[in-house]
């Protein structure tokens, strides 16, 4: 097809990539009434994908629109770009192929999400090109994925429900399957990819954060103490809960740092937890991570942990990625414990201290299936979808942003849960 062709609503580009293919399948229904077409390197490859996302879904694909597009061609990014409102970008590891489709989308205007759950990458993208997104008029989300829509928006939620205000979120990640586990990978390479730069590159993060924020935030009180580092949760039924080591804490922090910046609100400090059942798993967990981090340091050790990735994980990573039946059966659910303050007690300033300690609690939760890809590519779409529809509830006139300040105004949850999210109320606040 033509590219010169109309203005399309959206395009996936990357779609011959894993992300890519599951993100056009949760299209189909999620992008109905929209013009959308997809993107890659190479058109063939492309057709290809599309002929099996038309098998899978039984449904005729032959109508949308295929656009050639090269990270190493700057010129076809543009045209990428130009050719649509939204481009929804799968092309990861995000620290390597991501800034050239930022740049391409802000020379064309167009609004940019993706699923980074990179942190140097995402806070480097709001320093350097906050301010030229804001004037384009343009919005650039980043973390629309299971990394970190569960956990912001879950904030997000939290907050709402609480009904005055909130101290602290601790957060707890568990996961379960509706089948017994029949061993294979639960990662794709390209997770595990990112996940050896990110942590190589954690040093970076200090330095990014003193020249995105010029002043510290206020030493609020009471100060949210870390757990031990193993330590039993009744929140997630007596499981055993360690810190969690994803991206999760950074965006939902990213996103409250907005709050009181521009809106004058008291940031709420959060902790991040992954619960596992049994000690046995987490002691396979802390060894596979434990010789992750050490590897990770060093580029020899980085290349044997990019050669290797199914020996080094145990099995639990590979280029081919988790079976779909595996991936369908998968259930994941974060459990928010919010502390805080009846809305009697509100203070006049956001950088007011109180006095006496926190005197409400509450526990929400949200959950979902298939973590890795589905809700994923679920969260991803409707990121894209709600900044076609709902721009004006969203930030001043546009910018980068983690989703939380994003969406806190749109209907982005709501829409989460009429496609296989769950956002509720454990424990009332009281």
């Amino acid at each position: 097809m033509d590219q010169k062709e109309e203005k399309l609503d959206v395009i996936i580009f990357g779609a011959s990539g894993f992300t890519g293919k599951y993100t056009i399948f949760e299209g189909i229904k999620l992008l109905e009434g929209l013009r959308w077409g997809i993107a890659g390197r190479s058109r063939d490859k492309v057709r290809q994908v599309l002929a099996e996302i038309e098998k899978k879904a039984d449904k005729d694909l032959s109508e949308v629109p295929i656009v050639t597009a090269d990270l190493k061609d700057t010129d076809s990014l543009k045209r990428m770009a130009e050719r649509c409102k939204v481009l929804i970008n799968c092309c990861g590891p995000y620290r390597f192929y991501g800034e050239p489709v930022i740049k391409a989308c802000i020379e064309a205007g167009t609004h940019h999400v993706d699923v980074s759950g990179e942190p140097q990458y995402m806070e480097r993208m709001q320093l350097e090109y906050h301010q030229k997104a804001q004037e384009r008029g343009i919005y650039i989300v980043s973390a629309c994925g299971f990394d970190s829509i569960p956990a912001d928006m879950g904030t997000v939620f939290l907050e709402r429900q609480f009904d005055g205000v909130v101290n602290s979120v601790e957060t707890y990640m568990k996961f379960s399957s509706k089948i017994p586990f029949e061993g294979g990978a639960v990662l794709h390479y390209g997770t595990w990819e990112s996940a050896i730069y990110g942590l190589a590159h954690a040093n970076e993060l200090r330095g990014l954060r003193t020249q995105l924020y010029k002043t510290r935030l206020p030493n609020f009180q009471p100060r949210l103490k870390n757990r031990p580092v193993l330590h039993k949760s009744s929140i997630v039924d007596g499981w055993w809960g360690i810190p969690f080591p994803g991206s999760d804490r950074s965006v939902v922090m990213r996103s409250q740092r907005y709050f009181y910046d521009v809106e004058k609100k008291r940031p709420i400090q959060m902790k991040a937890y992954i619960a596992f059942e049994s000690l046995l798993h987490v002691l396979g967990v802390a060894l596979v991570a434990a010789i992750f981090s050490i590897l990770s340091r060093f580029k020899f050790g980085r290349q044997l942990l990019l050669k290797f990735p199914k020996l080094f994980s145990f099995g639990f990573c590979s280029h081919e990625g988790p079976s779909e039946k595996a991936m369908e059966n998968t259930e994941f659910a974060i459990l928010f414990k919010g502390v805080g303050w009846d809305k009697e007690e509100k203070l006049l300033e956001p950088n007011d201290q109180y006095k006496s300690p926190p005197t409400k609690k509450i526990v929400t939760k949200v959950t979902g299936t298939n973590p890795g890809y589905g809700a994923t590519c679920v969260s991803l779409i409707l990121s894209a979808t709600t900044i076609l529809r709902e721009a004006d509830k969203m930030p001043g006139s546009g910018g980068v942003y983690p989703p939380g300040a994003a969406y806190a105004k749109t209907s982005l949850i709501e829409q989460l849960c009429k496609n296989g999210f769950t956002f509720e109320v454990v424990k009332g606040a009281n």
